[in-house]
């Protein structure tokens, strides 16, 4: 007993007693601000797709989820991937860590074109500054792709575009986004027939970027479409007029 009266009068106990309480309190605070976060970002996709089909998964733990959201209707897009990845918040003793090393909350989102929109994207990209110099940001095709920097919100962004019609319709999805918030990247990929976007989620403002990109990628196939059939008309117009 007298052993044990001895341990607790110790400095180093209440320190040892105080540090398990912070963790514990930082271990709940961290639980509760990721599952924020991404009720938040998902709830703003739902809202926005009104999916006929939804999958969720855990991935990490606390740190990281991923969704299928199958369209109820729409013509052009027939599945939306989403994954986030959160930062540590529920580990404190690893938090400050992940934030020293530049880590921070990620939403991937992957459009999934349907076979109506088969031919009807070439690449683009606009894609952050300062992300693109990220390991794993590069992109692979850039040498064959135009390139140009543009501002956005008061940022730089380098636009990467394989025709005018791409560069234009990059310039508008810019403008009906009006502000890029978290957005890092947006890139059109005519090889795997998808529209993929990186943003860094924030409460209340998934659902502000969701709903405005959904429209613009349907409203480029649309276009590009068009123009593919325009094309496709001019010689045989030109033919006839011989």
């Amino acid at each position: 007993m007298m052993h044990h009266a001895e341990i607790t009068q110790e400095p180093l106990f209440y320190l040892f007693v105080a540090f398990t309480i912070l963790l514990t309190l930082g271990y709940t605070w961290g639980k509760r601000r990721n599952k924020r976060l991404f009720v938040d970002a998902f709830e703003a996709i739902q809202a926005v797709l009104n999916p006929k089909d939804q999958q969720f998964t855990n991935i990490g733990g606390l740190t990281g989820y991923h969704a299928n959201f199958v369209p109820k209707q729409n013509k052009f897009v027939r599945r939306v991937d989403a994954t986030i990845t959160l930062l540590p918040r529920q580990s404190w003793l690893y938090y400050p860590f992940a934030r020293l090393f530049g880590r921070f909350d990620r939403l991937y989102l992957v459009y999934h074109l349907s076979p109506k929109a088969d031919g009807a994207i070439a690449e683009g990209h606009i894609i952050a500054r300062k992300y693109s110099r990220a390991v794993g940001a590069s992109i692979s095709n850039a040498e064959h792709l135009s390139k140009e920097s543009v501002d956005w919100g008061g940022r730089e962004y380098f636009l990467y575009y394989a025709d005018r019609i791409t560069r234009e319709a990059l310039m508008r999805c810019r403008n009906q986004l009006e502000e890029p918030a978290e957005v890092r990247h947006i890139a059109l990929v005519p090889s795997e027939q998808r529209v993929f976007v990186l943003m860094r989620p924030r409460v209340g403002e998934v659902g502000k970027v969701i709903d405005p990109l959904t429209t613009w990628v349907n409203g480029h196939v649309e276009e590009r479409k068009a123009a593919l059939k325009q094309s496709q008309h001019e010689p045989a117009e030109q033919n006839n007029a011989r």
